[in-house]
């Protein structure tokens, strides 16, 4: 059998050069379904080998966790060292930063870890300039902030190799099941109509990929890829926008015209070097990060409204007690809430009660 990276050149020339089409749809899903396979099993004997190189390590803090994603001296430094407590290096020239550096914003009650990290160059999926480790930091991420300069806005270079690495910007996960069973083959079970892709090459590419005997539930008409993706298993999906840097080197016409050929990215555009722009920066970062805030009333006592907690939204009592102290939630009896979450004020809740902004909690524990 030819060796493993052969086998991947052979299956993305055979896509390459096949028509896409309504007859070539089954055989082109079947093929990207075995180069992810492929691909994934070149991945770990990478790993078992230890050709990763050595990653970076980066200790998560803070309510959550943002990396820059760009270019090299596009201006990322910079901004780190404007918008955060770090101190990264800076120079005009490629490459100024060789390791990941984390600093930290302060806005709004929230401590949010912003990460400066090498420069992406095309070719960092597949390892150039320690691309994957790179990469590797950014799939760690609750968001991403795509940074170019006004004069080198290849947007599309790092969204294909944040891509090939599994990263899915503003993306959701497809709404799919699957369920390995010892025999029985496979079973396709479709909640709506689906006109992308036949439940004939729904089963084949789950062959393909390995799972001969599984039941699959498709709750959304999906594409090949899709379902490629939720094969893989290994997939991120994380929210992004884009940073224009050096905004004060050039017209508002041009800007006016650059915004446009970028039409559908939400876009802040900032000089780092000048200060401009970095207010609504962080206004942005705060709001993409969907953070809500629940002000804590201890038992018999007023609630404190001036620092509330923040979390993120989706947080449940249980988090809030987990995020206090781990014992909390071995002592919780019951809470109350006030707040639009709950259905009247001082609701009695249990630890899978959702949260809302600006809710009030009182956390009852046993003694």
């Amino acid at each position: 059998m030819a060796p493993i990276e052969d086998q991947i050149k052979d299956v993305e020339e055979e896509i390459q050069k096949t028509p896409y089409n309504k007859a070539t749809q089954h055989h082109i899903g079947k093929l990207k379904a075995k180069l992810a396979r492929l691909k994934d099993e070149a991945q770990k004997r990478l790993s078992a080998r230890g050709g990763g190189g050595p990653g970076y390590a980066v200790k998560k803090s803070g309510h959550a966790t943002v990396a820059i994603v760009g270019f090299p001296s596009v201006g990322k430094s910079t901004l780190l060292n404007k918008i955060t407590d770090a101190n990264s290096p800076v120079a005009s020239y490629a490459f100024t930063t060789l390791d990941v550096i984390p600093g930290v914003m302060y806005h709004k009650g929230a401590q949010i870890q912003i990460l400066d990290m090498p420069g992406l160059i095309r070719g960092a999926s597949k390892g150039r300039g320690r691309g994957r480790e790179v990469i590797s930091v950014a799939r760690g991420s609750d968001l991403i902030m795509l940074m170019v300069d006004v004069f080198e806005t290849g947007i599309d270079v790092l969204m294909d190799e944040l891509f090939l690495s599994g990263i899915r910007l503003n993306q959701r996960p497809p709404e799919i099941v699957v369920t390995k069973r010892t025999r029985g083959g496979v079973s396709v079970n479709p909640t709506v109509k689906l006109t992308r892709l036949s439940e004939e090459t729904i089963a084949d590419m789950l062959r393909e990929f390995g799972h001969l005997n599984a039941d699959i539930v498709v709750r959304e008409d999906i594409t090949e890829d899709q379902l490629v993706d939720v094969l893989a298993g290994n997939r991120v999906y994380t929210p992004a926008f884009v940073v224009i840097n050096k905004v004060d080197l050039v017209t508002p016409e041009f800007m006016k015209a650059l915004k446009e050929r970028m039409k559908g990215w939400k876009i802040v555009a900032i000089s780092a070097e000048k200060g401009e722009g970095l207010e609504k920066l962080r206004d942005t970062i705060y709001d993409e990060l969907n953070f809500i805030r629940i002000f804590l009333k201890p038992q018999g006592k007023d609630a404190d409204m001036v620092e509330p907690l923040i979390t993120r939204e989706g947080a449940t009592v249980g988090t809030i007690c987990e995020s206090i102290h781990r014992e909390f939630k071995k002592k919780f009896r019951f809470a109350n809430v006030w707040g639009s979450s709950a259905k009247f004020p001082g609701q009695t809740v249990g630890l899978n009660h959702n949260l809302s902004d600006g809710d009030i909690l009182t956390l009852v524990l046993r003694k």
